[in-house]
């Protein structure tokens, strides 16, 4: 399975192991470039199962910042675009104020994580609790997510890869 994921790195470019790879990959998976950064994370841990923790944090760290673009994003919106009149009752807007930056334990969900980002920006809820209840949702995703890849069976991915002519 090893050689799998060595193959899988070498086929997009990456180093097969490396911590740098899983934070970039996190990172910009949580802008508004759609990506995944859950195959390279799990291909680390694969790889370096003893650094499960250090791969886990990693990748949170990455993908908290990516999410703070987004807000920081959401804010120059708001400032750059004074004159635009905001939506009365957009159910998103709703959402936040009445549930402030709590709502961004969401913010790993795919397709609505980035837009809730960029609207707390917009809607100028303060930084430090957005940073940390995206912390706290992007962490237990990744736990989540990678303990769940673990369950499955190696001959499971040997004969994808073999599908995919990965190996």
């Amino acid at each position: 399975m090893d050689s799998m994921f060595e193959h899988f790195f070498g086929w997009f470019g990456m180093p097969s192991v490396g911590l740098p790879a899983v934070f970039i990959s996190a990172f910009i998976s949580a802008t508004l470039i759609p990506a995944g950064s859950e195959p390279i994370l799990f291909g680390y841990i694969t790889l370096n199962p003893h650094l499960f923790w250090v791969a886990i944090m990693v990748a949170t760290v990455g993908n908290t910042l990516g999410g703070m673009v987004d807000w920081w994003l959401g804010l120059i919106a708001r400032n750059s675009f004074k004159t635009m009149d905001e939506p009365s009752n957009s159910r998103l807007k709703r959402w936040l104020e009445n549930w402030g930056p709590k709502l961004l334990l969401l913010s790993w969900l795919p397709g609505l994580g980035d837009p809730l980002c960029l609207a707390a920006g917009w809607l100028k809820l303060p930084w430090q609790p957005c940073l940390i209840y995206m912390f706290i949702g992007k962490l237990f995703r990744f736990i989540a997510l990678t303990w769940l890849l673990t369950l499955v069976p190696d001959s499971f991915w040997h004969q994808l890869g073999h599908w995919l002519h990965l190996i």
